[in-house]
């Protein structure tokens, strides 16, 4: 194979849309010719530290302070607990974490080619960049006289590590979920180290996708088949399943489109999210988890959930893929009918969260006591309230998402962190012959106390009634991805100082 030519103009990316000034222009119906770079604005003097957007951020010292375990060593140890295992072995990980059961503390692996085997490789690399970008920040503190844990030789070995066997996945044909199988790995791997590879897999995933495009429904294929205790779908010449979680997946295609000046690629993310648009939300702005096309004339067959309490019902995982994937494909477009779907679905979010703050598995479920919460559902639609908040004030709007998204956060760090792990290693004596015996770092181990693997407790995976298999009220793989995302994100918008050194 031919190696991949670099382009001179990098894309944009909605991860760095804090340094980034949104274009103010009316849409030409998704033209790349419309589509411009914007160059980076001149960097304040901040001796390192990124200034808070410009908005109304009065009363958030507080609210900041209790945010602590985004950057402790907990969290840090969770994750380096589970790389270091695989990391002495013979070949690389072909097995990667998705949960932890009802119950229980020890991750439940999944094969490389399910959807989710990119989120714990893309944690590890959230923590490198915290520690390229913001060591200041990434405990042990700065004047503390430890080293940091683990050693960034080591933290970059492990991403590489773990990732060898993903760069496969970009050529799968039969799942929608290729951006979230690579681009939490590669495109860390891309801007971190500009690693070609990664860059390639990028690229070939991006095409892959753009494979499962019907022009006829105008919209990607989420679903070859689906099977429940309720229905089954098991040919894909009958039925077109299109989910809402596939919003997440155009963030791929807009970036390789701007990367290859490829309006093809551009054109196929629009399409799709015109028709997320007109049929997966609902008039008062709740979702629609699954719905399924006439691939030979476009029509609507049938609107129903696979994961939520009814065909009726607001899964809320699936209201918070909406508000991010429609907020990011504004970033991409400037197109302000996608802004405005993504403020509508933030606000239906907002306001049917119940008094402790923390989501429901389904708005619409009955409510009790015992009813399941989904954490996940909580910090993916906290980043998602992170990028609304950004393109809002970018465009010279006041905005309450960036309050509201760290309320959200605040009641998750308090009521939903598992048991704290931490880092421990004993030294060991060694022969010399200029000291007898001198005394070295050991292994660097995680003491997790006991407690779950995962970051966060408190996730759902499914909880509908007919599925398979339901999972409730456990540690999730991409509730920890998603946490360390928004912690990153938090770090870019200036507000690290406040919550790790303020805080103290």
């Amino acid at each position: 194979m031919a190696t991949q030519m670099i382009p001179q103009k990098r894309a944009i990316s909605p991860l760095e849309s804090q340094r980034r000034t949104l274009l103010k222009s009316t849409p030409d119906n998704g033209s790349l010719k419309s589509f411009k770079s914007i160059p980076d604005s001149p960097a304040p003097k901040t001796n390192g530290i990124v200034p808070p957007p410009t908005s109304d951020t009065s009363g958030l010292s507080l609210t900041l302070k209790h945010l602590k375990p985004l950057y402790s060593e907990s969290t840090i140890s969770k994750v380096w607990g589970i790389a270091q295992r695989a990391l002495s072995k013979s070949a690389p990980p072909t097995l990667y974490p998705e949960y932890t059961k009802p119950g229980g503390t020890s991750y439940v692996y999944r094969e490389s080619d399910f959807w989710t085997s990119g989120f714990f490789p893309g944690s590890l690399y959230l923590l490198l960049e915290r520690q390229r970008r913001y060591p200041q920040f990434v405990p042990p503190l700065p004047n503390s006289g430890l080293p940091p844990a683990p050693h960034p030789f080591q933290l970059e070995y492990a991403c590489r590590w773990w990732t060898l066997n993903l760069h496969r996945n970009s050529l799968l044909t039969t799942t929608h979920d290729l951006s979230f199988m690579i681009s939490p790995w590669a495109r860390k791997a891309w801007d971190l180290d500009h690693d070609q590879k990664s860059y390639e897999t990028l690229i070939a995933a991006a095409r892959t996708l753009a494979t499962r495009y019907n022009p006829v429904t105008q919209c990607l294929r989420s679903w070859d088949t689906c099977v429940t205790k309720r229905y089954s779908f098991l040919d894909p010449n009958l039925d077109f399943l299109v989910i809402i979680d596939n919003m997440l997946n155009l963030d791929l295609l807009f970036w390789a489109a701007a990367e290859l000046r490829d309006p093809r690629l551009r054109d196929i993310a629009i399409a799709h999210a015109k028709t997320t648009q007109q049929h997966h939300i609902r008039s008062d702005s709740s979702t629609f988890h699954v719905v399924n096309f006439d691939q030979s004339s476009g029509a609507v067959k049938a609107k129903m959930t696979n994961q939520g309490y009814s065909d009726d019902s607001c899964w809320s995982r699936g209201q918070a893929w909406a508000i991010l994937g429609f907020v990011q494909t504004y970033t991409w477009t400037n197109d302000v009918s996608f802004l405005g779907t993504a403020r509508s679905c933030a606000n239906y979010f907002l306001e049917h969260l119940p008094s402790s703050g923390i989501p429901p598995w389904d708005f619409s479920a009955p409510f009790s006591a015992d009813t399941p919460t989904d954490t996940s559902a909580a910090v993916i639609a906290c980043y998602g309230l992170l990028l609304l908040h950004e393109a809002l004030v970018a465009g010279g709007e006041q905005s309450q998402y960036l309050q509201k998204a760290l309320h959200l956060l605040g009641a998750v760090c308090s009521t939903n962190m598992s048991p704290p792990a931490k880092f421990q290693s004993t030294p060991i004596e060694i022969p010399s012959v200029e000291h007898g015996v001198s005394s070295e770092a050991g292994e660097l181990e995680v003491d997790m106390s006991g407690g779950a693997e995962t970051i966060l407790v408190g996730a759902t995976i499914n909880n509908y009634e007919f599925a398979p298999r339901r999972w409730a009220n456990h540690g999730l793989v991409y509730a920890d991805y998603y946490f360390l995302l928004v912690g990153n994100k938090l770090l870019d918008m200036g507000f690290g100082p406040t919550i790790v050194l303020e805080g103290s």
